[in-house]
């Protein structure tokens, strides 16, 4: 019997997942809405599982979505939910 390894996909450097992260970013931003900010939450929820926090407050800061979608800096991004400091769900977005 013979076993078969998973292959995972290669990581990417953290410079080139930020870039593409922040242009993700960017163009939802500039459409804002509810949807937008949705997706929004998607992408922040993995720059959070790749990077940590404080790559997704460094981005919530230059890209200044505390301003469009409300995301405030110590959001916890996961699965596509925003949870502010106290690990409950977050209702002004």
């Amino acid at each position: 019997m013979t076993r078969f390894l998973p292959r995972y996909p290669k990581k990417r450097q953290h410079h080139e997942y930020d870039e593409r992260a922040k242009k993700l970013l960017q163009v939802q931003a500039s459409f804002g809405g509810f949807y937008n900010a949705n997706s929004a939450k998607l992408i922040l929820s993995e720059v959070n599982r790749e990077h940590g926090q404080t790559a997704v407050d460094a981005l919530i800061a230059e890209l200044e979505l505390q301003k469009i979608f409300g995301f405030t800096p110590g959001t916890h991004f996961e699965g596509g939910l925003a949870l502010n400091h106290k690990n409950t769900l977050k209702t002004n977005t």
